[in-house]
């Protein structure tokens, strides 16, 4: 948990999610299900037994791109659909979807004052309250379908409370939250199959390590949850663009072929978090319920879900550039989200129209040098930066060392966005600019874009 988690706009909400804030140890995580976490859900009633049918996602990169997908979809099909995921970029309201639309500050702020009035409440960590209010949010409004995101592993994370869930979903293993979650990817894809159900389908997404895919198949027999394997149950191919129809992804299934557009979210990545849910749409419609071609093909195409490989074509920070830049903003922060971005990097400098300078600021809990050793050789500058009011960030001219050993080409660090963003200005040539290497970062130029120009 960082200072990000608790800020807000509302004062009221901003003082509240302070307070939260401080209990237990502050920003400190303590992964585990307790029991004064399940008391205090008995006193508000057990939500998480009375959700709509439940979608569990969980994954080291790609579960909230998923779980956007997956909203999208549903909603054009016509269903309501609640959604909790984690962390927001902007305003704290984004984490918790009441059927379809953000929480409204005042529901928010009822449903804080009522759970920290719960005696158990003193007890509990920041995820733990604010998953307690996502959860009662939900379990008493009607709707269609409930989207829970893992907020850090699954086995043990506090969204893990719904014993029947429709369906689980794991997108993605890779290496991050060690601390956590342990050391090596089979000890994380274990983390990650604790929210399988007995009984209760588990779509997996690509899977490249032996390791990883013995465990997922190891849990599944285990408990009796049929697994459902990308490459083996289900295959996703992304096809060229000129394909006629546009529709770009082949899928299959039950010996089903299948074809649909890619996603609205750029990135090759993203064609196999589609897959992921045409997987679970697949089993959806196997449970009767009807998904139509259109609301498959309109959600797909339209899905948005912000700093996400996200280009941004309007605002203060791209006015800011000088003209003729572009601007994408990327919240990935580990190994396998700086792989998908130093692909997309390539791709870029294949078009050899103007240099991609990527500005990158992280939290001292990802492994940058993991993150650097990928995106770093593709940038043509790389500028380093702090992240304005979090302490424990890298330090920019630590990330600037990291990425010169990384093999950049020219490094720059600054003591902030603004002024790494004024260096480039500074610079007056156009230029493709990336900011990534974390959501709280991604989070502040976001906010900064929305700013008056």
């Amino acid at each position: 948990m960082y200072a990000a988690d608790a800020r807000h706009d509302n004062p009221a909400l901003a003082e509240k999610l302070a307070y939260i804030f401080t209990l237990r140890g502050g920003p400190s995580i303590d992964l585990t299900i307790r029991q004064p976490y399940l008391d205090l859900l008995h006193r508000l009633g057990d939500p998480h037994l009375k959700l709509p049918p439940v979608i569990h996602v969980a994954g080291t990169n790609g579960k909230g791109s998923t779980v956007a997908m997956l909203r999208a979809v549903l909603h054009a099909a016509g269903y309501r659909v609640h959604a909790y995921t984690s962390p927001h970029l902007v305003r704290f309201n984004e984490r918790i979807v009441v059927a379809g639309m953000e929480i409204a500050d005042s529901a928010l702020e009822s449903l804080l004052d009522e759970v920290m009035a719960m005696p158990e409440a003193a007890q509990l960590t920041f995820f733990e309250i604010t998953t307690a209010v996502a959860l009662t949010a939900f379990a008493r409004t009607k709707a269609d379908f409930t989207l829970l995101e893992t907020g850090l592993g699954g086995r043990l994370d506090c969204t893990n409370v719904v014993p029947v869930p429709l369906v689980t979903a794991i997108t993605s293993i890779g290496h991050d939250h060690n601390e956590f979650l342990g050391d090596s990817l089979a000890a994380i894809a274990g983390e990650k199959a604790g929210i399988m159900k007995p009984g209760i389908p588990c779509v997996i997404g690509p899977v490249h390590e032996q390791a990883v895919l013995d465990v997922m198949t190891q849990r599944g027999a285990e408990i009796g949850a049929p697994v459902m394997l990308a490459g083996t149950d289900w295959h996703v191919t992304p096809l060229p663009d000129h394909t006629p129809g546009k529709q770009n992804i082949m899928f299959e299934i039950a010996g089903d072929r299948q074809y649909w557009p890619r996603p609205g979210l750029p990135g090759l990545h993203q064609v196999a978090n589609a897959g992921v849910v045409l997987a679970v749409l697949h089993l959806l419609e196997q449970n009767d319920y009807v998904i139509d071609k259109t609301a498959i093909m309109e959600g797909l195409r339209d899905v948005r879900w912000p700093a996400r490989l996200q280009h941004i074509e309007k605002g203060a920070l791209l006015a800011a550039l000088p003209p003729g830049s572009t601007l994408w903003i990327d919240g990935g922060h580990n190994e396998s989200a700086g792989a998908a971005l130093a692909r997309q990097a390539q791709d870029w400098n294949r078009l050899g129209d103007k240099p991609l300078i990527v500005i990158t600021a992280m939290m001292q809990t990802k492994r940058a040098a993991d993150f650097l050793k990928h995106l770093a050789p593709h940038s043509d500058t790389l500028v380093t930066a702090n992240i304005s009011g979090e302490s424990k960030c890298w330090p920019a001219t630590a990330l600037a060392a990291m990425a010169k050993d990384a093999g950049a080409k020219t490094v720059h660090d600054a003591p902030d966005l603004a002024a790494a963003l004024g260096w480039i200005r500074a610079q007056d040539r156009p230029a493709r600019v990336l900011i990534c290497g974390s959501l709280y970062l991604a989070g502040q130029a976001l906010a900064m874009n929305n700013a008056k120009v």
